[in-house]
């Protein structure tokens, strides 16, 4: 057992002074929602931004659940600094709108405006013109940021989101997400459905392009760093390599019976 004189050497030894924190990046301070999640310089994805923002014609409106600013990788602010100021609307909360929302009631009731929604009566998103075609003026195109469950329950609890035209995008490839685990093969991260959405609205897929940059640059850095690509649950779950027990909700989601 240590004598108290040596406890006290070993206690004045330590450096008073805090250990040097990582360089922080300093693109990310000026999003205001990524102010406390600020990334250090090495795992940022900053640089693979488009070098200018895009400034297309339509614009996105994001309705964000409270819980997605929890996550420590989202993928909305990635749009937010992607595009130009004012071409990228986040609004946050689990109905709409509040008198917190200032404009998006107006936004709502645009007839410009539509929502990837899956309903009954959702029309696929490539069945509409886009902008500049028979005189199409530009888009406000909403999209739901959360958990399936989220997204659910923030429609249901908005009912001016219920008179918005719904669209849903169709022969959706792969997500590029790959160090993140989808629920099924058809899943896209909220970068990736809102890239994909606004470049068939503008017609103009080099749109996408440049937007899904981030998301290419952060996979690369954690490839490089030891992550692994990740299947989706339901690849997984077809091939009896997914170690966890699956609800009721996603087994007949996925139209499979959970193993006894």
């Amino acid at each position: 057992m240590s004598s108290p004189e040596t406890v006290w050497e070993e206690l004045a030894s330590i450096d008073a002074d805090p250990p040097t924190m990582r360089d922080k990046c300093t693109q990310c301070r000026h999003i205001p929602c990524l102010t406390a999640h600020r990334r250090p310089v090495p795992v940022c994805w900053c640089p693979g931004l488009p070098k200018t923002r895009l400034s297309p014609a339509s614009r996105l409106i994001i309705l964000q659940h409270p819980a997605e600013v929890k996550r420590c990788l989202r993928t909305a602010p990635m749009l937010t600094f992607g595009l130009e100021v004012g071409k990228c609307l986040t609004f946050r909360g689990k109905k709409f709108p509040l008198l917190k929302h200032e404009g998006l009631s107006d936004i709502l009731a645009d007839t410009n405006t539509v929502m990837l929604y899956p309903t009954i009566a959702s029309t696929t998103l490539n069945a509409l013109d886009p902008v500049g075609l028979n005189g199409q003026k530009p888009y406000n195109l909403v999209i739901l940021d959360g958990t399936w469950p989220q997204a659910k329950a923030m429609y249901h609890n908005s009912p001016i989101l219920h008179s918005v035209r719904s669209c849903k995008l169709v022969g959706l490839p792969i997500s590029e997400y790959v160090i993140r685990t989808q629920p099924t093969e058809g899943c896209l991260s909220t970068l990736e459905t809102g890239a994909l959405a606004l470049s068939i609205l503008e017609g103009n897929s080099q749109i996408r392009n440049e937007l899904l940059g981030p998301l290419h640059y952060l996979c690369r850095f954690q490839l490089q760093n030891g992550a692994v690509t990740h299947q989706s649950k339901e690849w997984r779950i077809k091939q009896h390599t997914y170690p966890k027990l699956i609800g009721k909700r996603l087994a007949k989601q996925l139209r499979v019976l959970p193993e006894d």
